[in-house]
């Protein structure tokens, strides 16, 4: 027998699902996630998932990962140290951003920092025009002397390499890049005209720097993963679920990590909409609500809405321009810190809320008796009947209402002059209503009407919320799946082989042959169509999508 495994790390717990590909049976499985180091929940899982359902680890043919560990380290600012080689006279880029203020009226505005100080920023004598001519050759010996130099002078573990125009002709670039791995071949590279080879220089060189903030780090976490699994008899294939919806292999998740920004949340979608085909139902809203955060998503035709930038990091959680912007392809989601760890509180104007803080899985809520002590969504969802003491987590796990009550009380009950369970309902309805408020504004905004679709609920907490989300949006159905907790997880087993390559063109238009339309697009499709043979799949198999904006 063969069996596929799908591993989603989450805020709270990591989900596993376990496929047997001849009889089709699906088991389930979820461990306290461990922040210190993930990796050590995926083993601790997997051995004991394993172990319950009699699998030896030589069955397991693949095993298909999601994390927001890259999300979480760039927003947390958990990175590296990371050195910024720039074109000579543009190492402000970053720290000027676009200029543009996200809110017109606010005099105390503030922007997301970048990841790379200005003080770890080294000038280089290069010049590219916008349209690949060169106006300043490259020096490259002065540039390995700078480099040495500054190494000498600063510690960083990575290097982002963010010339001008280097989308139009990335000479340069791979000439230092080249360099870099011969000279210090303990550096982690990135250059932009191969991280995101599009036109504009902030948010290019943003994309590389934050691609280049995150290697060391998957590269130790991946390699961590990549030993337990061999010491344990692993011999199938290993794959990552990128933002875009696809898998990849690690070689080039370790080439790509920015890629892996969305990676879990983006599996529970793909499901959604796997839902959506089998159930005939084509215009989904896709609500995940996790131990953390909350992710929506809308689907229209069986399909979800797909986005070529991100943004990231954001001072203000709903407020575009003050955060980062990625330029990566990713499933577009409406994220919100509401989850079922989210820490509850009376703010300074004597109104209760519901995150963005979070409990996370240490000490995690109340309830769960691991040390936590503020009042959680988890310990009012216990109080309110909506959760069973004596089958949490399928009845592995004990949770105590009489410390869920006693956080309550102290926390809200008190402040407020409030019955602990009035309280509790006070917790559930605002994060109900903070949910419900976040999903409204992006759907206007896309011209998507709730009214004629359905939602599909899932994570560990969704199911508990849906009803009275969907009752606020007008939502008249509501899908509760079959292992709804690990949904994400069944998601990775469903994500398919991807990559997508994008890239900055200009032309003009009496130019644009046939042939030479063809020509452009035949090297973007070598480069799509690269990874995915590298990982062993022929060109054959491959199905291609052309877009043109």
């Amino acid at each position: 027998m063969q069996y596929r495994l799908g591993v989603d790390i989450g805020g709270t717990f990591t989900d596993f699902a376990i496929l047997d590909v001849t009889s089709g049976r699906l088991a389930t499985h979820k461990q306290l996630t461990t922040p210190e180091d993930p990796s050590i929940a995926v083993l601790d899982g997997l051995d004991a998932l394993l172990a319950r359902e009699a699998v030896p680890i030589a069955s397991l043919a693949s095993i298909v990962h999601g994390t927001t560990l890259v999300t979480n380290a760039t927003i947390e600012r958990k990175g590296a140290r990371v050195c910024m080689l720039v074109t000579k006279g543009f190492c402000d880029a970053l720290a000027l951003a676009k200029e543009t203020r996200y809110d017109l009226y606010d005099l105390r505005l503030r922007f997301a920092s970048p990841v790379v100080p200005r003080s770890l920023q080294l000038e280089v004598a290069e010049r590219v025009r916008y349209d690949g001519s060169v106006e300043t050759p490259l020096d490259l010996d002065a540039v390995r002397r700078s480099v040495t130099a500054f190494r000498k002078q600063e510690e960083f573990e990575a290097i982002a390499v963010c010339f001008l125009h280097a989308y139009a002709n990335p000479e340069h670039e791979r000439r230092v890049q080249a360099m870099l791995r011969e000279d210090h071949p303990d550096l982690h590279v990135s250059v932009s005209s191969e991280i995101s080879p599009v036109m504009r220089e902030f948010e290019r060189w943003t994309t590389t720097t934050v691609n280049a903030y995150n290697q060391p780090m998957i590269d130790r976490y991946l390699s961590a993963l990549e030993t337990g699994l061999a010491r344990r008899g692993f011999a199938g294939r290993f794959h990552l679920m990128t933002s875009n919806g696809g898998t990849i292999t690690p070689d080039a998740a370790r080439r790509f990590p920015v890629r892996l920004m969305e990676s879990g949340p983006a599996a529970g979608v793909l499901m959604s909409a796997r839902h959506g085909r089998r159930l005939g139902l084509s215009e989904l809203l896709s609500f995940d609500m996790g131990g953390t955060t909350s992710k929506g998503a809308l689907l229209s035709d069986f399909t979800p809405l797909k986005h070529y930038q991100l943004e990231v990091a954001r001072v203000h959680k709903f407020k575009r321009g003050s955060g980062l912007p990625l330029l990566i392809p990713v499933i577009d989601m409406i994220e919100i810190g509401t989850g079922g760890g989210s820490i509850a509180a009376v703010d300074k104007r004597g109104v209760m809320r519901a995150g963005p803080r979070s409990a996370g899985a240490r000490p995690g809520p109340a309830c769960y008796g691991l040390g936590g002590t503020s009042a959680t969504l988890t310990d009012a969802n216990l109080l309110l009947g909506y959760l069973d003491a004596a089958f949490f987590l399928g009845g592995q796990m004990r949770i105590a209402p009489e410390a869920a009550a006693a956080a309550i009380e102290r926390e809200l009950g008190v402040p407020l002059g409030l019955p602990v369970v009035r309280a509790a309902w006070g917790i559930h309805e605002t994060a109900n209503e903070d949910v419900a408020r976040a999903f409204r504004v992006p759907a206007a905004e896309r011209g998507f009407d709730y009214r004629g679709c359905s939602m599909v609920a899932f994570g560990g907490s969704g199911p508990v919320h849906a009803l009275r989300i969907a009752h606020k949006l007008h939502i008249p159905r509501v899908i509760f799946p079959a292992g709804a907790g690990v949904m994400s997880a069944f998601g990775l087993l469903v994500s398919p082989m991807n990559n997508e390559a994008v890239r900055t063109d200009r032309a003009f238009l009496d130019d644009l042959t046939p042939d030479a339309f063809e020509r452009r697009f035949a090297a973007l499709e070598d480069e799509a169509a690269g990874l995915i043979e590298a990982a062993g799949i022929s060109r054959r198999d491959i199905t291609l999508v052309r877009r043109l904006d």
